[in-house]
C-alpha cells in the first residue's frame, strides 16, 4: 500500500504518531489498534442504540 501525506496526518492527529512510528515500534502500534478497536466499538453501541429508537418510532 502507498502511504499518502494526507494519512500521515490523519494518523498524526488522531493518534499522536507518524507512520514511521508505527511501523517501527510494535507497542505503539499496538496502542493505536487497541484505541481503534474500543472507538469502533463506541460507534457501534452508538449505532445500534440509534437503530433501536428509529426501529420503535
Amino acid at each position: 500500500m502507498n502511504y499518502t501525506h494526507e494519512m500521515e496526518k490523519a494518523l498524526h492527529h488522531a493518534h499522536g504518531i507518524g507512520y514511521e512510528v508505527y511501523c517501527q515500534k510494535p507497542k505503539e502500534r499496538m496502542k493505536v489498534e487497541n484505541r481503534r478497536e474500543q472507538e469502533y466499538s463506541q460507534s457501534r453501541k452508538i449505532f445500534e442504540n440509534f437503530a433501536k429508537k428509529q426501529h420503535h418510532l
